[in-house]
């Protein structure tokens, strides 16, 4: 999740822990934990790719955090011992851990049990969600104003907590509903990944992933009886198999659980990242190796610049999702729209 929520977590568990014996200051504890995981961002890696698939790694482990929440815990036991170490040690416990639970709720991918296996990425919320947001910061605001509101900030964290069941809920009800349409159009046992469209989870996404094409769909709940409109763009599963053999590529398969697109730009061979963004403006797209002739070289990743989206994208989401516009292209969001089948 984006760090603003990720600092308000913190703080209302901290408040909720500790707010009674520390006031305000057990906010501030929380909010710096809320965000110590996502210190990995300032380490580079080497390459693009290594960048890319190494954030939400170590520092999201829960065999990382949980030792960490014990050392940090007695430290700050011996900063404030007024509240006790149990109580340090749930404090930073539960604020360091949900961390890296919240951000598994996303598409990114988060390496809960590094090193070991593979991301988890449930995907039933967007990186950025206001109605998972709000009722912590209004219970951290009540708090700071008037502490200690410890029940205010105990129901933001009811009230997220809910919401973040609804949307495992919904999308449950999003994939019941696209299954048998893919199924119709020849789509039996696709790769799929069904995830909310941005700031809501009212309308949703569907990507259907086979070796020559993947297919879109949004579908929301203000649709009805609507048939789902599926949209097509093809897949050079040659240009897949010429660079399978690449470590950097193999790693970013692992790590997208394949939901890639390869694509010949001059003579630089690149992968897509169709989860996240949006045909036409996805933003992750590297750089794997360079083709002469019939010899295709690896080359140490880079990413490219990240395509822009059309000014106007934002109110055609707003008409779709609230069924203003039956129908929404993807591609039609990015600037320049690229061909499509719609």
């Amino acid at each position: 999740m984006d760090s603003i929520t990720q600092v308000a977590l913190g703080a209302s568990i901290a408040g909720a822990v500790a707010g009674k014996t520390l006031g305000r200051s057990a906010l501030v504890v929380g909010a710096v934990l809320g965000t110590l995981p996502d210190l990995d961002v300032v380490i580079d890696y080497g390459s693009a790719i290594s960048n890319f698939t190494q954030h939400r790694g170590f520092s999201h482990s829960l065999f990382v955090l949980a030792p960490l929440a014990v050392l940090l815990a007695w430290l700050l036991w011996r900063w404030r011992p007024q509240l006790g170490f149990y109580r340090w040690l749930a404090l930073t416990g539960l604020v360091l851990i949900t961390h890296p639970l919240l951000d598994s709720f996303t598409t990114y991918g988060t390496q809960l049990f590094w090193p070991f296996g593979p991301p988890v990425a449930i995907s039933s919320i967007f990186i950025i969600d206001p109605l998972y947001t709000l009722p912590l910061l209004v219970g951290c605001i009540v708090f700071l104003a008037r502490p200690p509101a410890r029940s205010t900030v105990v129901a933001g964290l009811v009230l997220s907590s809910l919401y973040l069941g609804w949307t495992l809920a919904a999308q449950q009800v999003i994939t019941e509903r696209v299954r048998p349409a893919l199924a119709g159009a020849g789509l039996q046992n696709p790769t799929l990944l069904i995830q909310p469209m941005p700031f809501n989870t009212v309308l949703w996404r569907a990507t259907a992933l086979t070796e020559r094409q993947h297919v879109e769909i949004v579908t929301g709940f203000f649709d009805g009886d609507a048939p789902l409109n599926l949209e097509y763009f093809p897949r050079d599963p040659e240009l897949a198999r010429a660079v399978s053999g690449f470590p950097e590529a193999q790693r970013l398969e692992w790590f997208t659980r394949g939901l890639l697109d390869y694509n010949l730009d001059g003579d630089r061979i690149t992968a897509t990242d169709i989860r996240l963004g949006i045909p036409g403006a996805h933003p992750f797209t590297f750089v794997l190796a360079r083709q002469a002739a019939d010899l295709v070289q690896p080359v140490r990743s880079v990413r490219t610049p990240r395509p822009q989206v059309d000014p106007e994208a934002l109110g055609v989401l707003w008409a779709r999702l609230t069924g203003e516009t039956p129908v929404l292209c993807l591609a039609d969001l990015a600037t320049p729209t690229p061909g499509q089948s719609c």
